[in-house]
């Protein structure tokens, strides 16, 4: 299949020590058969320095496709995410954090199913295969488990990792669903809302995890994990719209 443009979008909070490393990473990647990229960057209302120095980067290299959106209020990564994918023109989509846990040089890996003709969606599991893993929480790990053997129980699939940052859908296609949660349960709605179309063809690929800590930066919480309990219930068994 022949892709020619790959839309990245980024959801940005409070991220200016990395914004920019995380922008020269997609900038050195070359894609598989000339994709061209389209980097969508959507500044969820950060107190932090995140606005100047996307400014100051895209100043620095105009040859680098930079959308740059704005929200003047904070709402949420998933909100973030829905504005973004709105804003994508490419031919697919895929999820980058601001933050340096993904390495875009794995785009390539996701990409390939869907340029064979296999795939319509590709999830990057961090719990397959045998690339880099910075060792971190435990019941993180359990709670990322356990989310993702409950969703498979209402998608009837066997994905191994439902959380992961690393999403790559066809444009139309993620543009098409009615996207509601505006934080962290965005990842539990988009798969079971994914799960409920004929004959869509879901791959996963292994890929690198370079997580980090609260005290560097992680944001997700808790109560983020009750949320996404819920949002299973809700889009899994009784399958809301």
């Amino acid at each position: 299949m022949k892709i020619n443009k790959l839309s990245i979008v980024i959801p940005a909070y409070n991220e200016a020590r990395t914004i920019h490393l995380i922008l020269n990473k997609i900038k050195a990647v070359e894609l598989i058969d000339d994709i061209e990229k389209e980097v969508i960057i959507v500044n969820d209302c950060s107190k932090d320095d995140t606005e100047q120095a996307i400014s100051r980067y895209q100043q620095q290299n105009p040859d680098l496709n930079i959308q740059y959106f704005k929200h003047e209020v904070n709402k949420g990564k998933g909100a973030a995410l829905h504005t973004g994918i709105a804003k994508a023109t490419g031919d697919y989509v895929i999820i980058q954090d601001a933050d340096l846990e993904y390495d875009p040089a794995e785009y390539n890996d996701l990409l390939k199913p869907i340029c064979s003709g296999f795939a319509d969606v590709v999830y990057g599991s961090r719990f397959m295969g045998s690339n880099p893993h910075r060792i971190l929480f435990f019941w993180h790990t359990i709670g990322n488990r356990w989310l993702t053997f409950a969703s498979n129980m209402f998608a009837n699939m066997n994905l191994t990792d439902m959380e992961t940052c690393y999403k790559l859908f066809d444009r139309k296609l993620i543009q098409s669903l009615n996207l509601q949660e505006k934080r962290f349960g965005f990842e539990p709605e988009v798969t079971l809302k994914l799960s409920r179309i004929p004959n869509l063809r879901l791959y996963e690929v292994g890929i690198s995890y370079y997580g980090r800590t609260y005290d560097e930066g992680k944001k997700i919480g808790w109560k983020d994990g009750f949320r996404a309990i819920w949002c299973i219930l809700k889009y899994g068994m009784f399958k809301a719209k």
